[in-house]
């Protein structure tokens, strides 16, 4: 069967992880710089970032593979120096190559640090609710005894 949708849903996952630089382009919401500044929604999602502000803070962004969120962008910031700067240790700035310029082992590497980085915190997640579920429970239970 062909389908002359673009949407595939199997690609939903790796949407949600921000992987792809067009993902991280998609995010920005309400960027508050121009496309011909240093600062723009390109060079921002190129240098590994995708929005995570809101209306009320829409200068706030955070990187796809090392999680490290900056806010108080200014236009001529440059999203790469300012990535190592605050973030040294990120695989990625690490790079310091974007998407388009990656060995199939780079992109290989950095999806394989995402996948990981977005387990250990799924499990983390799961971890504190299953303890807060089972505190609840318990002190339910203790309350009940006579």
């Amino acid at each position: 069967m062909h389908t002359t949708s673009t949407h595939d849903p199997r690609l939903d996952a790796f949407s949600k992880l921000n992987l792809l630089e067009k993902s991280r382009v998609d995010s920005f919401k309400d960027w508050p710089f121009p496309s011909n500044s240093t600062c723009s929604i390109a060079k921002m999602a190129e240098a590994g970032f995708y929005w995570t502000g809101t209306k009320r803070e829409n200068d706030t962004a955070t990187c796809f593979v090392c999680g490290k969120t900056l806010d108080g962008w200014e236009s001529d910031d440059d999203p790469w120096k300012e990535h190592l700067k605050h973030a040294p240790q990120c695989e990625f700035v690490k790079l310091s190559c974007p998407e388009k310029d990656m060995t199939v082992d780079q992109f290989l590497k950095i999806f394989g640090t995402v996948v990981k980085n977005n387990i250990e915190k799924n499990i983390k997640n799961f971890k504190t609710k299953f303890l807060k579920d089972s505190e609840a429970k318990l002190n339910e239970f203790i309350s009940k005894q006579p």
